[in-house]
This record gives C-alpha cells, sequence and structure tokens, in this order.
C-alpha cells in the first residue's frame, strides 16, 4: 500500500518491484495524481508490470485500505515515541509469513516527501526500518518496496512457497490457531475503549496526554486475537452501561 504517492514515475516503478517478486497487489491510498495508474510516466516506469500498475486500487484513507487486513506493517525512516515497536525488515517479514495463515497482510509505505503520519502508523500492526547508511539514508520510494518485496519472497523461499501472489497483500490462507482480530475490528475497539475511559473520567478528550497512544503501542506487542478484541469491547460496553452513557 502507497499512502499519498506523490510521484507517478514512483507508482509505476513500485509495481514493477512487485512484480519483479512475484506479488501483483497494490493498493493506492489518495494519490496526488487521482488516475495515476493510466499516468504515462507511471506506465513507463512499470516496466512490463502494467498489469500490476491497471489493477492498483484506489481508495481515500488508510482506514479504508485497511479494511478486513488482517496484520500491517508500516515503513518508516524515522523514529517515533509512538506506534508499534520497530523492528529489521528481515524479522519483520518472519512475523508477516505468520500472520498469512490468519489472513491478509499488508505492507505500508507514506509517500515520498514525509513519509507516513503517526496517525497511520499507530493504525498498523508492526513498525519496520530500514538499516540504510546513517549518512545518507534517504531510500526512493519504490526501492523500499523492491527492498521489502525482496525479503518478503525470500521468506516465502524458505518456507516452501516458489510461486506468491498478492490478493490483498500477500496469500491469505485458511484460519489456523485462534483468528487473530481484523484491523477494523482493534480500530473499533480503540474507539469503544477511548468512550469507556473518557466516561470514567480517565481520560480528558481536552488533555489526552497520548494516553491512547501508549495503549495503541502496548497493544500492538500483544498481537490481538478477534476474541480479546471482544473482551476490551465487553468492558468498555459495560462501563458505559453503568455510567449511563
Amino acid at each position: 500500500m502507497l499512502v499519498e504517492p506523490s510521484h507517478p514515475g514512483n507508482v509505476g516503478a513500485a509495481a514493477r518491484a512487485l512484480k519483479t517478486m512475484g506479488f501483483s497487489r497494490l493498493v493506492l491510498v489518495a494519490p496526488r495524481v487521482p488516475q495515476v495508474h493510466c499516468d504515462p510516466e507511471a506506465v513507463a516506469m512499470a516496466s512490463g508490470a502494467d498489469d500490476v500498475l491497471a489493477a492498483a486500487h484506489i481508495v481515500p484513507t488508510l482506514a479504508d485500505a485497511l479494511a478486513g487486513v488482517q496484520w500491517s506493517l508500516a515503513l518508516t525512516a524515522r523514529t517515533r515515541e509512538y506506534g508499534p515497536p520497530p523492528g529489521a525488515p528481515r524479522q519483520a517479514v518472519q512475523d508477516a509469513c505468520r500472520q498469512v495463515a490468519h489472513g491478509d497482510i499488508a505492507l505500508v509505505f507514506g509517500n515520498e516527501r514525509t513519509g507516513l503520519s503517526n496517525d497511520d502508523v499507530e493504525r498498523c500492526s508492526a513498525l519496520a526500518h530500514i538499516p540504510a547508511n546513517p549518512a545518507y539514508s534517504s531510500l526512493n520510494l519504490a526501492q523500499a518496496v523492491q527492498v521489502l518485496a525482496y525479503e518478503l519472497r525470500l521468506a516465502y523461499l524458505g518456507e516452501g512457497e516458489p510461486g506468491i501472489a498478492l490478493p490483498g497483500a500477500v496469500p491469505g490462507g485458511a484460519s489456523a490457531g485462534t483468528p487473530l482480530a481484523t484491523s477494523d475490528d482493534i480500530e473499533r475497539m480503540y474507539v469503544h475503549l477511548e468512550n469507556a475511559l473518557i466516561a470514567l473520567d480517565f481520560l480528558d478528550p481536552a488533555n489526552p496526554k497520548k494516553l491512547m497512544s501508549r495503549l495503541r503501542r502496548l497493544f500492538a506487542r500483544s498481537g490481538l486475537e478477534r476474541e480479546e478484541v471482544n473482551i476490551v469491547r465487553g468492558i468498555a460496553k459495560h462501563i458505559l452501561m453503568r455510567k449511563g452513557k
């Protein structure tokens, strides 16, 4: 997923990067050029990955892009005070491969100038940083996509999966073990929990002091299961009932 990409050429090059590694699903969140998948520069940079580019799914927000996604990995070049704990790409894609058994996953990239916003990062399940040269750590967007797609392909090949395709972000399989909560289930849990904390006067909406950001970081470390999300929402529901909200 590319969030608010600015340059059509980078979108085309990202499509090429995905196809060379065996992936085919590209999601664009509010691209600067609305019909970027038809832009001549994007088509030229796709260089044979025209099918991936033409099939790119365009949505207005990251929340829309992550609807139904089981697990998501945010790529960032900046240190974040909040959000999921950061990790190296190789370890992150190993986690991604384990999550595929529970449903679709997504790799989320920010735009060329500012990267991902803090809100976007907090919406994702995990965070990764490419350990580039500290003296010159700027990677082109398509280059970052290539690095992560390569690492993901290596991880798949290591598990005996020579052919890879992306229906969502990577192939989803049948549920194995306890099902994890989807991204939209978790977001609804946060809304419910925030309302309950406000009702208890534990959270002051006028002065929240990053409480919800800290709670997001806490829950992100746990890999929430669907039943666990239901438990938290059940607690929030009863708090609101007792408070008459």
